[in-house]
């Protein structure tokens, strides 16, 4: 067998033979007899929404704390337990380390990728490198994947729409940023199945916010949607055409958003306070998180004023005393600060336009998309560059989950007058002769679709090819993505050139990527999904989904058991205000004795409310259940002795009244 791996040029050359024709086919299909609703996530960098669609309008849903959006945020804390969303957050100061949020910026990447590099210092987590190369985070000395935090985020929101609905929540489409390559792609489907989801449709954020604007629109309109939310930006050309929603173009940056705005700020501050005091906080993780928690509350801010202040009191000390930061920030500065990240999204959308075959005069409208899209500088940039005032039709925060649901009610069959046509946002291609990257799918085809061409082998009887796949714009390999790989054998010994392989691109509405490869002489043949060059084995993801099922059941009990506590403190409040309105009539011992009760029994329920994992829910409903029991037999006993009395006193009535007639 022909040993490749010590030849590295010799791949697949592109036949001289090669067919004339490339098999292109446009297939499109939707589920059908969906039991149950298909709820709409936006798993988002830094929060994220859930919609649902009502009829044929989308609602979105409020979580348990009334918001409508949850923070994408996880904590672990010293008793074990999981904190997602809000409570996460709150606690992040206290407990920085274990506190991991932005992990979206991860998922899909390997540790050396230079975007995560990046990353490793300017968040308060550590960011570690998996076995298989991946980005993974650590907290409390236990490593996850960035797709398993994504899945106690998904699960939040599963969560929150189950409450709603009052039902068991499925199925879901959920969304990703429209320049996520296939391995994001597929990592943020693993973390939908981990959290317990049938994830029907992984669609793009623009895509979803389009769907959003033109839900309840008529007559023919090119949109453009400019997606800065808080870790990727996006940016895509549709055109809109009496319900079909065609996406021409699609660009962006998937290591650009809010959280880098945040970064840039918290830098400035810690080398103000530095310059200003001569001491550098930024190995201190507990300083970091709140100067990035004032940061963050800074800059929403300044959308709003024109200046704001920074302080925090007692932020560190030295032997001079304590130290605070009290810095006042004027939105000028803010936007000189982050002025460089603004300008990186100007060419991505003269890229999206030419690509689109248009100008900036043939848009009709912008939609703005992601709480970035807020700041005053990025609105006067998207004016600049496209010539026109945005739209204000949508919510930045809630339109790509309407989006999503509205995909779920098509996918549902409950929306019927509406087709989205999505595109491949980078090419696709193989490794040929001399590392050359050569295209089979370029960017910007709508999906789903399927291509094939024609290859041959690239030395004299060569018995195995080797098909690298890549994902990218540059014209080497080793410039783009490898998605990853496989070997077909098993093939006839012949002069380079002769033997004719086909290789064939599928990918489907997800933008799942599937490549095969067969000898045409033999029909022998070979496939795969690409799931990326690493990325999780089924292994690892059915032990997640058993983790994720296990803190789910742990969740449950958490709950039940702090209900039981709480019922506790009904059933003692009640007991003791009436002792204290019989405290005349009652068993001075017996009233000791439920004293004594009510005193364990608030013990247990104070462990319980405080998350003291060791309170058992049905000991606690035992000793409730027994308090009961015995108040209920003390004001018996009160009851019965006033019936006496109240006999006693109508006796002795009855008789002076006899008595008195004689």
């Amino acid at each position: 067998m022909y040993n490749l791996s010590k030849v590295a040029h010799r791949r697949l050359l592109p036949s001289l033979t090669r067919n004339t024709g490339v098999l292109s086919t446009f297939s499109r299909s939707y589920s059908s007899g969906v039991n149950g609703p298909v709820i709409g996530i936006d798993l988002g960098t830094t929060n994220s929404c859930v919609s649902v669609m009502e009829g044929k309008n989308p609602r979105v849903i409020e979580n348990a704390e009334g918001a409508r959006t949850t923070p994408s945020v996880v904590a672990f804390t010293k008793d074990g337990e999981l904190l997602v969303g809000q409570a996460a957050k709150r606690q992040a100061v206290v407990n920085s380390q274990n506190t991991v949020y932005a992990t979206k910026r991860l998922i899909g990447r390997q540790f050396k990728d230079p975007a995560v590099q990046a990353d490793i210092p300017a968040v308060s987590y550590k960011i570690v490198a998996h076995n298989n190369g991946d980005a993974w985070v650590e907290a409390n000395g236990q490593k996850y994947s960035p797709s398993q935090i994504g899945a106690f985020v998904l699960g939040k929101m599963k969560e929150t729409a189950e409450g709603f609905l009052s039902k068991k929540v499925k199925h879901a489409v959920i969304t990703v940023p429209a320049y996520f390559n296939d391995a994001q792609r597929q990592a943020t489907k693993d973390a939908g199945k981990i959290a317990g989801l049938d994830v029907m449709r992984v669609i793009n954020e623009p895509t979803a916010a389009a769907l959003a604007y033109g839900l309840d629109k008529s007559g023919d309109s090119t949109i453009a949607v400019y997606d800065l939310g808080g870790g990727t930006f996006d940016i895509s050309i549709l055109e809109i055409q009496n319900g079909v929603f065609e996406v021409k173009s699609t660009n962006g940056d998937t290591a650009l958003g809010g959280e880098d705005f945040d970064s840039h700020l918290v830098r400035h501050v810690v080398k103000e306070f530095k310059d200003e005091s001569g001491i550098d906080l930024s190995g201190d993780r507990m300083a970091i998180q709140r100067i990035r928690e004032a940061c963050e509350k800074a800059k929403i801010e300044l959308s709003s004023t024109v200046q704001t202040d920074i302080n925090l009191p007692y932020i560190t000390a030295d032997a001079t005393g304590p130290k605070h930061i009290n810095s006042k920030l004027t939105r000028a500065k803010y936007e000189g600060l982050v002025g460089d990240l603004i300008s990186r999204t100007i060419s991505p959308c003269e890229k999206a336009m030419k690509d689109a075959g248009i100008s900036n005069k043939e848009v009709n409208d912008v939609i703005l998309v992601g709480g970035m899209s807020r700041m005053p500088k990025v609105v006067d940039t998207v004016k600049q560059v496209f010539g026109r005032e945005p739209s204000k039709s949508v919510n930045p925060d809630e339109a790509v989950a309407i989006g999503a649901a509205i995909q779920g009610g098509v996918l549902a069959g409950s929306v019927t007058d509406i087709l989205l046509l999505d595109v491949t946002p980078l090419s696709l291609g193989i490794e040929t002769l001399g590392g050359v990257f050569t295209r089979l799918i370029n960017r910007n085809t709508t999906i789903p679709t399927k291509k094939a061409q024609v290859f041959s082998t690239a030395a004299d009887g060569q018995t195995q090819v080797s098909v690298r796949v890549f994902q990218g714009e540059r014209e080497l390999c080793r410039d783009n993505k490898l998605l990853g790989d496989f070997n077909l054998t098993g093939i006839p010994p012949a002069p380079k050139g002769v033997p004719q392989i086909q290789v064939e691109f599928d990918i489907d509405a997800d933008g799942i990527v599937n490549v095969s490869a067969k000898d045409k002489a033999t029909n022998r043949d070979q496939s795969m999904t690409i799931a990326a060059s690493s990325g999780l084995s089924n292994d690892e993801i059915e032990n997640m989904i058993q983790q994720a099922e296990a803190n789910a059941e742990a969740d449950r009990a958490r709950r039940e058991t702090i209900e039981m506590a709480n019922r506790a403190d009904s059933v003692m409040s009640e007991t003791e205000k009436a002792m204290d309105d019989f405290k005349e009539q009652l068993d001075k011992a017996e009233a000791e004795k439920l004293k004594e009760k009510i005193t364990t029994l608030r013990t247990e329920a104070l462990k319980a409310q405080s998350g003291d994992s060791s309170v058992n829910p049905e000991e606690l409903k035992a000793k409730i259940d027994d308090l009961q029991s015995s108040s209920l037999k003390l004001f018996e006993m009160v009851y019965k002795n006033r019936a006496a009395q109240s006999e006693n006193t109508s006796t002795d009535n009855s008789s002076s009244n006899t008595t008195g007639s004689q």
